[in-house]
C-alpha cells in the first residue's frame, strides 16, 4: 500500500467524524452508499469526494482501500457469483483443471477463469480476439465459428485484418550524425611519453 494512502487510512480511523456528501469521515476511502454497487467508492479529502470506478471485473476491497476482485474484497452483495452473474459448474474431479475457463455465454470476446474450479473471476481477449471455448484460448473471430461475427458493426473488415496482420510501419528517415565525421584524437602511448 502506498503510503499517502496509509496516511489517510489513518486519518480517517482517528479523526473526529464530520459527514459531508459521500464522505463519512472528511478524509479516507469509503464504499458507495448503495451496497448493491460494489465498482465505485469516494476518496475524500477534507470532506470532499472523488468518484473512483474500479476496472471492469473488480470491487471496491473496504479492507484494503483498493480495488480488488469480489472473492478478496468479501464484501456482502459483492460475491464473485453476484457480480459476474455467473457460476462455475462443477466438474467431474478425475478430469479437473485447476483454474478451468469458460465462455462468458453473453459476450464472445470475454471468458470467467475459475480459479480452484469454484471462483469466478472474469478475464478478456484483447481486441479483434475471441474465446474459444474448445480450444479454452483466445483465438481471432475468423477461427470460432460460434463468434465468427461477434465483431460485424463494431469493427469494420479492414480494422479486423489489421489487428490480426498490423501493417508494416515505415522506417523513419535517420538523420547522420555529424560525430562519425569528426576526425578522432589519436592514442598516445603512455610509454613513449615516458
Amino acid at each position: 500500500m502506498r503510503t499517502s494512502q496509509s496516511l489517510f487510512l489513518l486519518l480517517a480511523l482517528f479523526e473526529t467524524p464530520q459527514p459531508s456528501e459521500h464522505c463519512p469521515r472528511k478524509h479516507g476511502y469509503f464504499a458507495h452508499e448503495e451496497r448493491n454497487i460494489c465498482d465505485k467508492f469516494y476518496y475524500c479529502v477534507d470532506g470532499k469526494f472523488n468518484m473512483i470506478i474500479c476496472p471492469n471485473g473488480l470491487v471496491y476491497n473496504e479492507h484494503a482501500g483498493i480495488c480488488s476482485w469480489p472473492d478478496e474484497a468479501k464484501r456482502k452483495g459483492c460475491t464473485s457469483e453476484e457480480v459476474f452473474q455467473f457460476e462455475c459448474p462443477k466438474v467431474n474431479e478425475s478430469i479437473a483443471v485447476t483454474h478451468p475457463r469458460y465462455a462468458d455465454p453473453e459476450d464472445c470476446q470475454f471468458f470467467y477463469v475459475c480459479i480452484n474450479g469454484d471462483t469466478p473471476r472474469r478475464n478478456g481477449c484483447k481486441l479483434g480476439q475471441v474465446f474459444d471455448d474448445v480450444a479454452k484460448r483466445c483465438d481471432w473471430s475468423r477461427n470460432v465459428p460460434e463468434c465468427a461475427d461477434w465483431y460485424k458493426g463494431r469493427l469494420t473488415d479492414q480494422q479486423l485484418k489489421d489487428l490480426e496482420d498490423p501493417p508494416t510501419p515505415k522506417p523513419k528517415a535517420t538523420k547522420i550524425s555529424k560525430r562519425r565525421n569528426r576526425p578522432r584524437a589519436e592514442r598516445i602511448d603512455e610509454d613513449l611519453v615516458r
